[in-house]
């Protein structure tokens, strides 16, 4: 490498980092370097995920040749409040300061991520989850934080409560991230367009991997009902064994086979009596009695399975399983057991935000007015 030249991790950092943090740092190797101790924090609750941010830092520190001394205040998967301090980072000035853009990226994102994982596993502790999130990350940096986000609230339901938490996900690179080697999934609609009929396309997939399990989607055609028991007609073996599992990812704009509004009330009256007088909101009673995939629906379908003898075949439920739609389930006792999911990505992405504050100077404790909560620690 020439005289002068940029290492790679410093030409990603000079693109990368915020122009004042750069000037910053050339501002203090031209006037005196000083040794600074960060706290960051974030404004809401969360879960604590700390790995990959720190590794980064940790990266850095090598690639700059120091050392960071870096505290962090809690276990990766604890529950954090609003305001307090998530990790205090001390070293050089001129090393740490244009470091800021890059490790909250990693941090804020997948701390209020496990949070919504962890909720979600809490509130249905018997459902397997596996996350389906990558096609709505943007890029595989951010899938990579997700994943490990739901991998983290994952290991904190199963401490809890005993969940079973999420199982997977849906690329052999996030895998690793759920103790596994390859993603999880069967079948996406266009499969059952290409195969012409659902049945079909559940024989090319068990012809062409026989030794998998097999998930069959069965609202392509608007027959979820018809289908799903055709299937379960074409492969018995699978079906009284347990091998077979059935999605429902029926999209909100019409009502699963056999459903209107009438007759979502009567079977959730039938099936479970109170689960009409739990909805507060206009959105809670959707996803009781209303299009797409519903309370109502799920039964509709456990039901149908069971009279014709397929009670050990399962439902995996898909399309907007966030927090609050698994909280309205669980209270349902809705028949579900598994859950493809990536409504554990935050909604409201303001709330992500990670902040790092400057606490201490040269050892002497100093922050901007406002924020001297964070000196706690330091005192």
């Amino acid at each position: 490498m020439a005289t002068g030249a940029m290492s790679d991790f410093e030409n990603y950092l000079s693109k990368r980092a915020d122009s004042y943090f750069k000037r910053t740092r050339e501002i203090v190797r031209c006037h005196g370097e000083r040794q600074v101790t960060y706290a960051v924090f974030m404004r809401r609750p969360v879960i604590f995920c700390p790995r990959l941010a720190v590794a980064w830092l940790e990266e850095a520190a090598h690639e700059r040749s120091t050392h960071f001394d870096i505290e962090q205040c809690f276990e990766e998967g604890e529950r954090v409040g609003a305001g307090e301090v998530l990790l205090y980072v001390s070293g050089q000035m001129s090393n740490l300061v244009d470091l800021e853009t890059i490790y909250l990226q990693r941090l804020g994102a997948p701390c209020v991520a496990a949070y919504n994982a962890y909720q979600m596993c809490a509130d249905l502790p018997h459902v397997r989850f596996f996350a389906m999130d990558a096609r709505h990350c943007a890029g595989d940096g951010m899938a990579d934080l997700m994943a490990y986000a739901a991998s983290v609230g994952s290991v904190r339901a199963k401490t809890d409560c005993g969940a079973v938490g999420f199982v997977g996900g849906a690329n052999d690179g996030t895998a690793h991230y759920f103790g596994q080697a390859k993603g999880i999934g069967t079948m996406p609609h266009a499969l059952i367009g290409y195969a012409g009929s659902t049945v079909r396309a559940a024989e090319l997939f068990h012809e062409t991997f026989p030794d998998a399990p097999l998930t069959v989607l069965v609202d392509y055609y608007g027959k979820e009902i018809t289908d799903a028991l055709s299937v379960c007609n074409r492969f018995p073996d699978l079906a009284t064994t347990g091998q077979l599992s059935l999605r429902l990812d029926t999209h909100g704009g019409r009502f699963v086979e056999g459903l209107d509004t009438a007759t979502s009330y009567d079977i959730l009256e039938r099936q479970v009596p109170e689960a009409i007088r739990t909805y507060r909101t206009d959105t809670e009673l959707r996803w009781l009695v209303g299009t797409g995939v519903t309370a109502a629906a799920l039964y509709h379908l456990r039901v149908s399975l069971d009279e014709a003898g397929f009670g050990q075949v399962e439902i995996v439920a898909s399309s907007g399983f966030n927090p609050a739609k698994c909280q309205l389930m669980s209270q349902v006792d809705a028949p579900i057991d598994a859950i493809g999911t990536g409504s554990f990505l935050p909604e409201n992405w303001s709330e992500t935000y990670a902040t790092a504050d400057i606490v201490a100077y040269d050892g002497i404790a100093e922050v901007k007015i406002g924020r001297e909560f964070l000196l706690q620690k330091t005192l």
